[in-house]
């Protein structure tokens, strides 16, 4: 039986990495340890599961309603193993988890440590990326993730908390410079300053993003004269001087404690991007999954509120 479900999960990786390679990285076996599980498979089923060239490999029509099948009678197995672990005390098993970079290496990586520290049963495995992955497809228990989502029904989701933004700029900078007390004065001397800009995955630079005194959003189009996809270069740029920055206060508050860095002006309505927690929909949560994200929900908001 053993056998059978190894096999079964052999396939199933196999048709949603891509490939044999591809399903062997993933399950730490060769590409021939792959394809003669599949080749097992096949003759035990007595059906041809893929067409098969010396370039690529595609699902039979059997295949497809075989994976179909199993996809579904895998995932009722790991329900029941969550069904399981819900009912223990303490968590226990590996959570697969995305986020982004720099704020999950400065905030969110030592909560997880202090978690695993308390549960010695429970096992993370952490990507860290800035591009938006699918959770499904990369086998990914939980990820975080900063602005707004696309609706999906696969995905389940829980607000964490806001990472608040502000601007920023080295005090040699403002000697130079004239400084603006609020936002109006801020476009009012648009041509008068640099800018550097965060500019993510090739996506271009976006607009700094504000609310007025009204709770409007304000969009104000920056021409920077560095730009690049790391908040903390983005950071460090403000401190050498190379123009005003746009970057989240906790990020900032290190900087302001040690005058590296000065808020330019104080806003009217805080501009923030929602940070949120999204898994893949279940009708059981694991508890691992339950406990790490009250973790995160307990004590990251804390940690980003920093001013």
């Amino acid at each position: 039986m053993s056998e059978r479900l190894q096999g079964i999960a052999t396939f199933v990786a196999t048709v949603e990495a891509g490939s044999f390679a591809a399903a062997g990285a993933r399950l730490q076996l060769s590409r021939s340890a792959v394809g003669k599980t599949i080749a097992r498979l096949e003759a035990r089923l007595g059906v041809r599961l893929f067409h098969r060239t010396t370039r690529s490999q595609r699902l039979t029509e059997e295949g497809q309603l075989y994976y179909e099948r199993c996809r579904r009678a895998l995932a009722e197995l790991d329900e029941a193993g969550s069904a399981l672990e819900a009912g223990r005390n303490a968590p226990v098993g590996k959570l697969r988890l995305s986020m982004p970079e720099l704020l999950g290496r400065r905030c969110v990586t030592p909560l997880l440590l202090a978690l695993g520290g308390e549960h010695p049963g429970l096992a993370f495995e952490i990507a860290f990326t800035d591009r938006r992955i699918d959770l499904l497809e990369e086998r990914i228990d939980l990820a975080l993730r900063s602005g707004p989502l696309d609706d999906s029904a696969l995905l389940a989701a829980r607000p964490l908390c806001h990472q608040w933004m502000g601007v920023y700029a080295a005090p040699a900078y403002l000697a130079s410079h004239p400084r603006p007390a609020n936002l109006d004065q801020l476009l009012a001397q648009r041509d008068q300053h640099s800018y550097v800009a965060y500019a993510r995955d090739g996506s271009g630079i976006k607009p700094w993003l504000f609310h007025d005194a009204d709770g409007r959003v304000v969009s104000f189009d920056i021409r920077s004269r560095f730009a690049c996809g790391s908040l903390e270069v983005v950071a460090d740029a403000g401190v050498a001087g190379l123009g005003l920055v746009r970057i989240p206060t906790w990020l900032a508050a290190p900087l302001l404690r040690s005058g590296l860095l000065v808020r330019v002006f104080d806003e009217p309505q805080a501009f923030g991007y929602q940070l949120t927690a999204i898994w893949p929909q279940a009708r059981v949560i694991p508890l691992r999954l339950r406990v790490t994200i009250d973790r995160l929900l307990e004590q990251l908001p804390a940690l980003l509120e920093a001013t």
